[in-house]
């Protein structure tokens, strides 16, 4: 897998560090409100069990999974559900936990969604934010976001290319080959 890393991008010290802070914030911002924290699978796994570990609050765990990306490198723009949230948000504040937002399609669709399910509130807690791939028309508000990256296809730390990668530790710049080959 190494050998397929162009370059490390962050390191897993950095990453921890700012995952600590996040949470810390976000526990700062829901003391006395019990959010449901709502992992979108599987990407933001490894992510969203560091960032509970660093909360010092009562929190409710759920997940999704959706893909808008298959085994591209692009979204389709169409968001496919595969696994939808076991406990209701009605009256809930809720937190989704996002990897990456890339052209803002999946939070997008989720976040309406998620509103007319009747959540009292809905922030965006996500890993990387690429801002340059935002699709037209699309604007989110990200409340927490660790960083801000370039233009490229990334991988590790939960985030894949055709379901490898997500177990390195530090988030890594694909080689193009790697990708533009399959």
């Amino acid at each position: 897998m190494q050998n397929d890393i162009a370059r490390v991008l962050l390191s897993e010290e950095q990453i921890q560090t700012r995952v600590r802070e996040m949470g810390a914030q976000i526990a700062r911002d829901y003391e006395g409100r019990d959010p449901v924290m709502v992992c979108i699978l599987k990407g933001a796994v490894m992510f969203y069990t560091d960032l509970l570990r660093a909360m010092s609050i009562p929190v409710a765990l759920d997940f999704m999974a959706v893909s808008s990306y298959g085994k591209t490198t692009k979204s389709s723009g169409e968001v496919e559900i595969r696994k939808d949230l076991a406990i209701s948000i009605e009256n809930r504040h809720v937190v989704i936990v996002e990897d990456i937002i890339d052209s803002g399609f999946t939070l997008t669709y989720l976040t309406r969604m998620l509103r007319a399910r009747g959540a009292l509130s809905i922030r965006i807690a996500t890993l990387l934010d690429k801002p340059a791939r935002r699709a037209p028309g699309i604007t989110l508000k990200t409340d927490y976001f660790g960083f801000i990256v370039p233009d490229e296809f990334v991988v590790g730390y939960g985030l894949d290319y055709a379901e490898r990668y997500r177990n390195l530790p530090y988030i890594g710049v694909l080689k193009p080959e790697v990708y533009e080959n399959s």
